[in-house]
């Protein structure tokens, strides 16, 4: 995209306060609807370009949503930090092979995930939310392997990683959904970072409509995180909305691969 027209501009807010939202919410969701909303909705033709671009925004929104969850005390930055660190080394790697792969193959893989990870977390019971979870010799051996993992997800399907790092967060520690959301966000960030730069370093980000999309996130963030509080109160609520997120935007992007939709 050489520039930025109005309309796209108006509709990139808009996109980025929706991904905004959600990264303040659930701590994820963030480029699982940042990439479709570039592409099928700002006309973003590239999916590639539509990839490097997301990284940037997604990781300023959600430095954004951090500073939230970190103020209410949800972050547990020992754990996170161990994940971010293995995360990053993945990501790197992953996003060396992602921009090898066809970028609408690249986008059906993407939600073929989408819906793994959804059922995944959906079968799985939410622990009560005032566990405190710490770093320990039991849980550092899985953080450092999830994150390595996650990283490397991340970086192919060029995404912040949220819907991965929760997940894989719970599944490493068996920390509740809140607390999973805050730490997430630290690792969400360090993925995004390195993602964002191998993409910018090849050309791939619209620096303009980066921008307009990070604008339009930090509005959401706050808004989301804000609800997440309230969520986390219901137990498993949070879980079944991070859930249905995932799942109704996998649909999406099926129904627009198989042509059914314009």
């Amino acid at each position: 995209m050489l520039g930025l027209s109005l309309l796209q501009g108006l509709l990139g807010g808009a996109s980025g306060s929706l991904v905004g939202f959600t990264l303040g919410l659930v701590g994820g969701g963030g480029s699982i609807l940042a990439v479709p909303l570039l592409v099928y909705l700002v006309g973003v033709s590239n999916p590639h370009l539509a990839i490097g671009t997301s990284a940037v925004a997604v990781t300023a929104n959600a430095v954004a949503s951090l500073a939230g969850h970190a103020r209410a005390g949800n972050v547990r930055w020992p754990c996170a930090l161990v994940f971010a660190t293995a995360g990053v080394a993945g990501a790197l790697v992953g996003s060396a092979l992602g921009r090898r792969v066809d970028g609408d193959a690249l986008l059906a893989a993407f939600a073929v995930l989408m819906v793994v990870v959804a059922v995944l977390m959906l079968r799985r019971r939410d622990p009560a939310q005032d566990r405190r979870v710490r770093l320990n010799r039991g849980n550092a051996p899985a953080l450092l392997g999830t994150g390595l993992a996650a990283g490397a997800l991340s970086g192919f399907f060029g995404i912040g990683g949220g819907f991965l790092v929760v997940p894989g967060l719970i599944l490493a520690t068996g920390m509740p959904m809140l607390q999973a959301v805050g730490t997430s966000l630290v690792a969400v960030t360090a993925f995004g970072l390195a993602t964002a730069g191998s993409y910018a370093a090849s050309g791939l980000v619209d620096w303009p409509l980066a921008a307009v999309f990070v604008g339009g996130g930090i509005l959401g963030s706050l808004a989301g995180a804000r609800l997440a509080g309230g969520l986390a109160a219901r137990r498993g609520a949070l879980t079944r909305v991070f859930a249905g997120l995932i799942i109704l935007v996998a649909a999406y992007m099926f129904a627009r691969s198989l042509g059914l939709i314009g």
